[in-house]
């Protein structure tokens, strides 16, 4: 008769190296993905978790078929493995199938929902400069001078301010932009006062140390150089009221020494507020108690904004270009995860909203990016949306690539909009067509919808995050583009809403012309 193998046997030798692998793969798991849920979809936490879960099955077997015959402390022992199995069984399995299949919309081309915001209601700007990134992969690393050349960057952003206001100089764009949001929140016709604070929410999500490692996929210094020099030497924003900060991240050295690099007294007064300040003159973000963020869900703890943006005037809300691998894309919308405090889980972290806004919440559900876009200390203090696209990456944990929908050539972009919700839709049309950014999969664009439609959303949730009592109007336009060779939008093709999208000439491009 064939020997049946007990469970508590003795093992043997190429069984105890399964033991100990699947026992090592389990704390590796737990150590990595409990501090960040996310990283349960990277690849090597989905290369550790088979071994893992056979060893957390084979643990529960043990107890369940020998301890318990035992003592009562055997029944602590399945207690604990069951404690085991409950908090590995939904770390382990973060991807439903709805989430791994590749995006694709809803809603037809060129129909738009919501209602456009701005000078020019839905307009997107987009700057492509292919020579302003030069990195050869190799030399040096991408944010170098000698890779990101400044000037073009400069000349981006200050084309795509003039472009969005329709302003012909840089001051009287930069003057619309001021009076146009003093109108439309309930203020006078007034540009810039001097003394008004101006903060700066850059995406540092990938920066953890300070110390920035060759290839990583972090926001632009000569991206944002160019925006504080703009502020300072064309609207007329004293240093001292400039702050750059994202509250849960470090920010890099090369950013600070990009602006401290200029010793005009202007742009040694700039601020840099981090929630793990640096050595660089970093200021430790402090949240504030008398301002918090109510998500429409019970189930979402409260959060607090950081006293940076409390004591702001305006917030320019500067994004990276990537996918994400829990939410399908990473723009100007979840770049507000960055600045959320939740004093009883986890302070200066995102981590309570990752279950309520990622690409497996079906369309019409409620997501959490909505109270954010639509808070009054958040997107309502929001003067401008900027994403950088100048070395993007594959998605949130990756190194900057290329991509094959730019001639396998860097993105060389920056996008710019008074308009949350069209910068966001335009940004997820580049990028689901593009190959390399595998990750935006699932409900990618279901924020779209609900904060398009955040006064009567599909889901039929009050979203009121500052609990005034009066639920949030539109928060801006949605559409998809004709198709990914045109680009056009309805408003592109004549129609009287939706998005606009207009695109500058490189400078190339220009000369080209010039010289025909």
């Amino acid at each position: 008769m064939q020997q049946v193998e007990c469970p508590h046997a003795i093992p043997t030798r190429r069984q105890k190296v399964a033991i100990l692998a699947g026992l090592a793969s389990l704390v590796w798991f737990l150590v990595r993905v409990i501090p960040k849920p996310s990283r349960a979809a990277y690849p090597c936490q989905r290369a550790a978790a088979p071994l893992a879960s056979g060893f957390v099955i084979w643990l529960v077997a043990l107890l369940s078929t020998r301890v318990l015959k035992r003592s009562r402390y055997a029944l602590v022992g399945v207690v604990l493995a069951g404690a085991v199995v409950a908090l590995w069984l939904p770390l382990a399995f973060t991807d439903d199938a709805a989430a791994q299949e590749t995006f694709v919309p809803s809603d037809a081309p060129n129909t738009p929902i919501g209602v456009g915001k701005g000078i020019f209601p839905g307009r997107v700007v987009w700057a492509h400069e292919p020579d302003a990134a030069k990195w050869d992969g190799k030399t040096g690393d991408w944010w170098d001078d000698a890779n990101s050349d400044q000037s073009l960057i400069s000349t981006m952003l200050s084309d795509a301010v003039k472009s969005l206001s329709g302003k012909k100089t840089e001051k009287d764009a930069w003057d619309a932009l001021f009076r146009h949001f003093n109108q439309t929140h309930g203020a006078a016709n007034v540009g810039y006062r001097a003394g008004e604070k101006i903060a700066i929410k850059i995406n540092e999500n990938q920066n953890r140390s300070g110390t920035w490692t060759t290839g990583q996929a972090v926001p632009s210094p000569h991206m944002i150089y160019a925006l504080v020099a703009e502020l300072i030497e064309v609207a007329g924003v004293r240093g001292e009221n400039i702050t750059i900060y994202d509250a849960s991240r470090v920010i890099g050295e090369p950013i600070v020494k990009k602006i401290r690099a200029n010793q005009n007294a202007d742009f040694q007064a700039v601020r840099f507020v981090a929630g793990r300040p640096g050595n660089t003159g970093q200021i430790a973000a402090e949240f504030d108690p008398a301002n918090a963020v109510h998500f429409a869900d019970p189930a979402v703890p409260e959060a607090y904004l950081p006293k940076v943006v409390t004591e702001a005037k305006y917030l320019v809300n500067f994004a990276l270009l990537r996918a994400h691998i829990l939410f399908g894309v990473t723009l100007t919308a979840k770049n507000h995860f960055g600045e959320v405090y939740f004093p009883n889980n986890g302070g200066w972290t995102p981590s309570p909203l990752h279950r309520f806004g990622g690409r497996t919440r079906a369309l019409g559900s409620y997501n959490c990016l909505v109270d954010l876009i639509g808070h009054k200390q958040l997107g309502g203090k929001t003067l401008l949306y900027l994403v950088d696209g100048l070395y993007p990456g594959e998605h949130n944990e990756t190194k900057v690539t290329k991509f094959a929908s730019f001639g396998d050539q860097w993105a060389a972009s920056l996008f710019a909009s008074q308009d949350p919700v069209a910068i966001d839709s335009v940004g997820l049309d580049f990028l689901r067509n593009e190959p390399r950014e595998t990750q935006v999969r699932g409900t990618a664009d279901a924020y779209l919808h609900e904060a398009a439609l955040a006064n009567k959303p599909r889901s039929g949730t009050v979203y009121d995050p500052a609990r005034e009592g009066k639920p949030l109007a539109s928060l801006g336009v949605h559409e998809h583009w004709n198709n990914s060779t045109e680009r056009k939008y309805s408003r592109n093709l004549g129609k009287p809403e939706g998005i606009e999208l207009v695109t500058l000439r490189s400078s190339k491009a220009a000369k080209s012309s010039a010289g025909d």
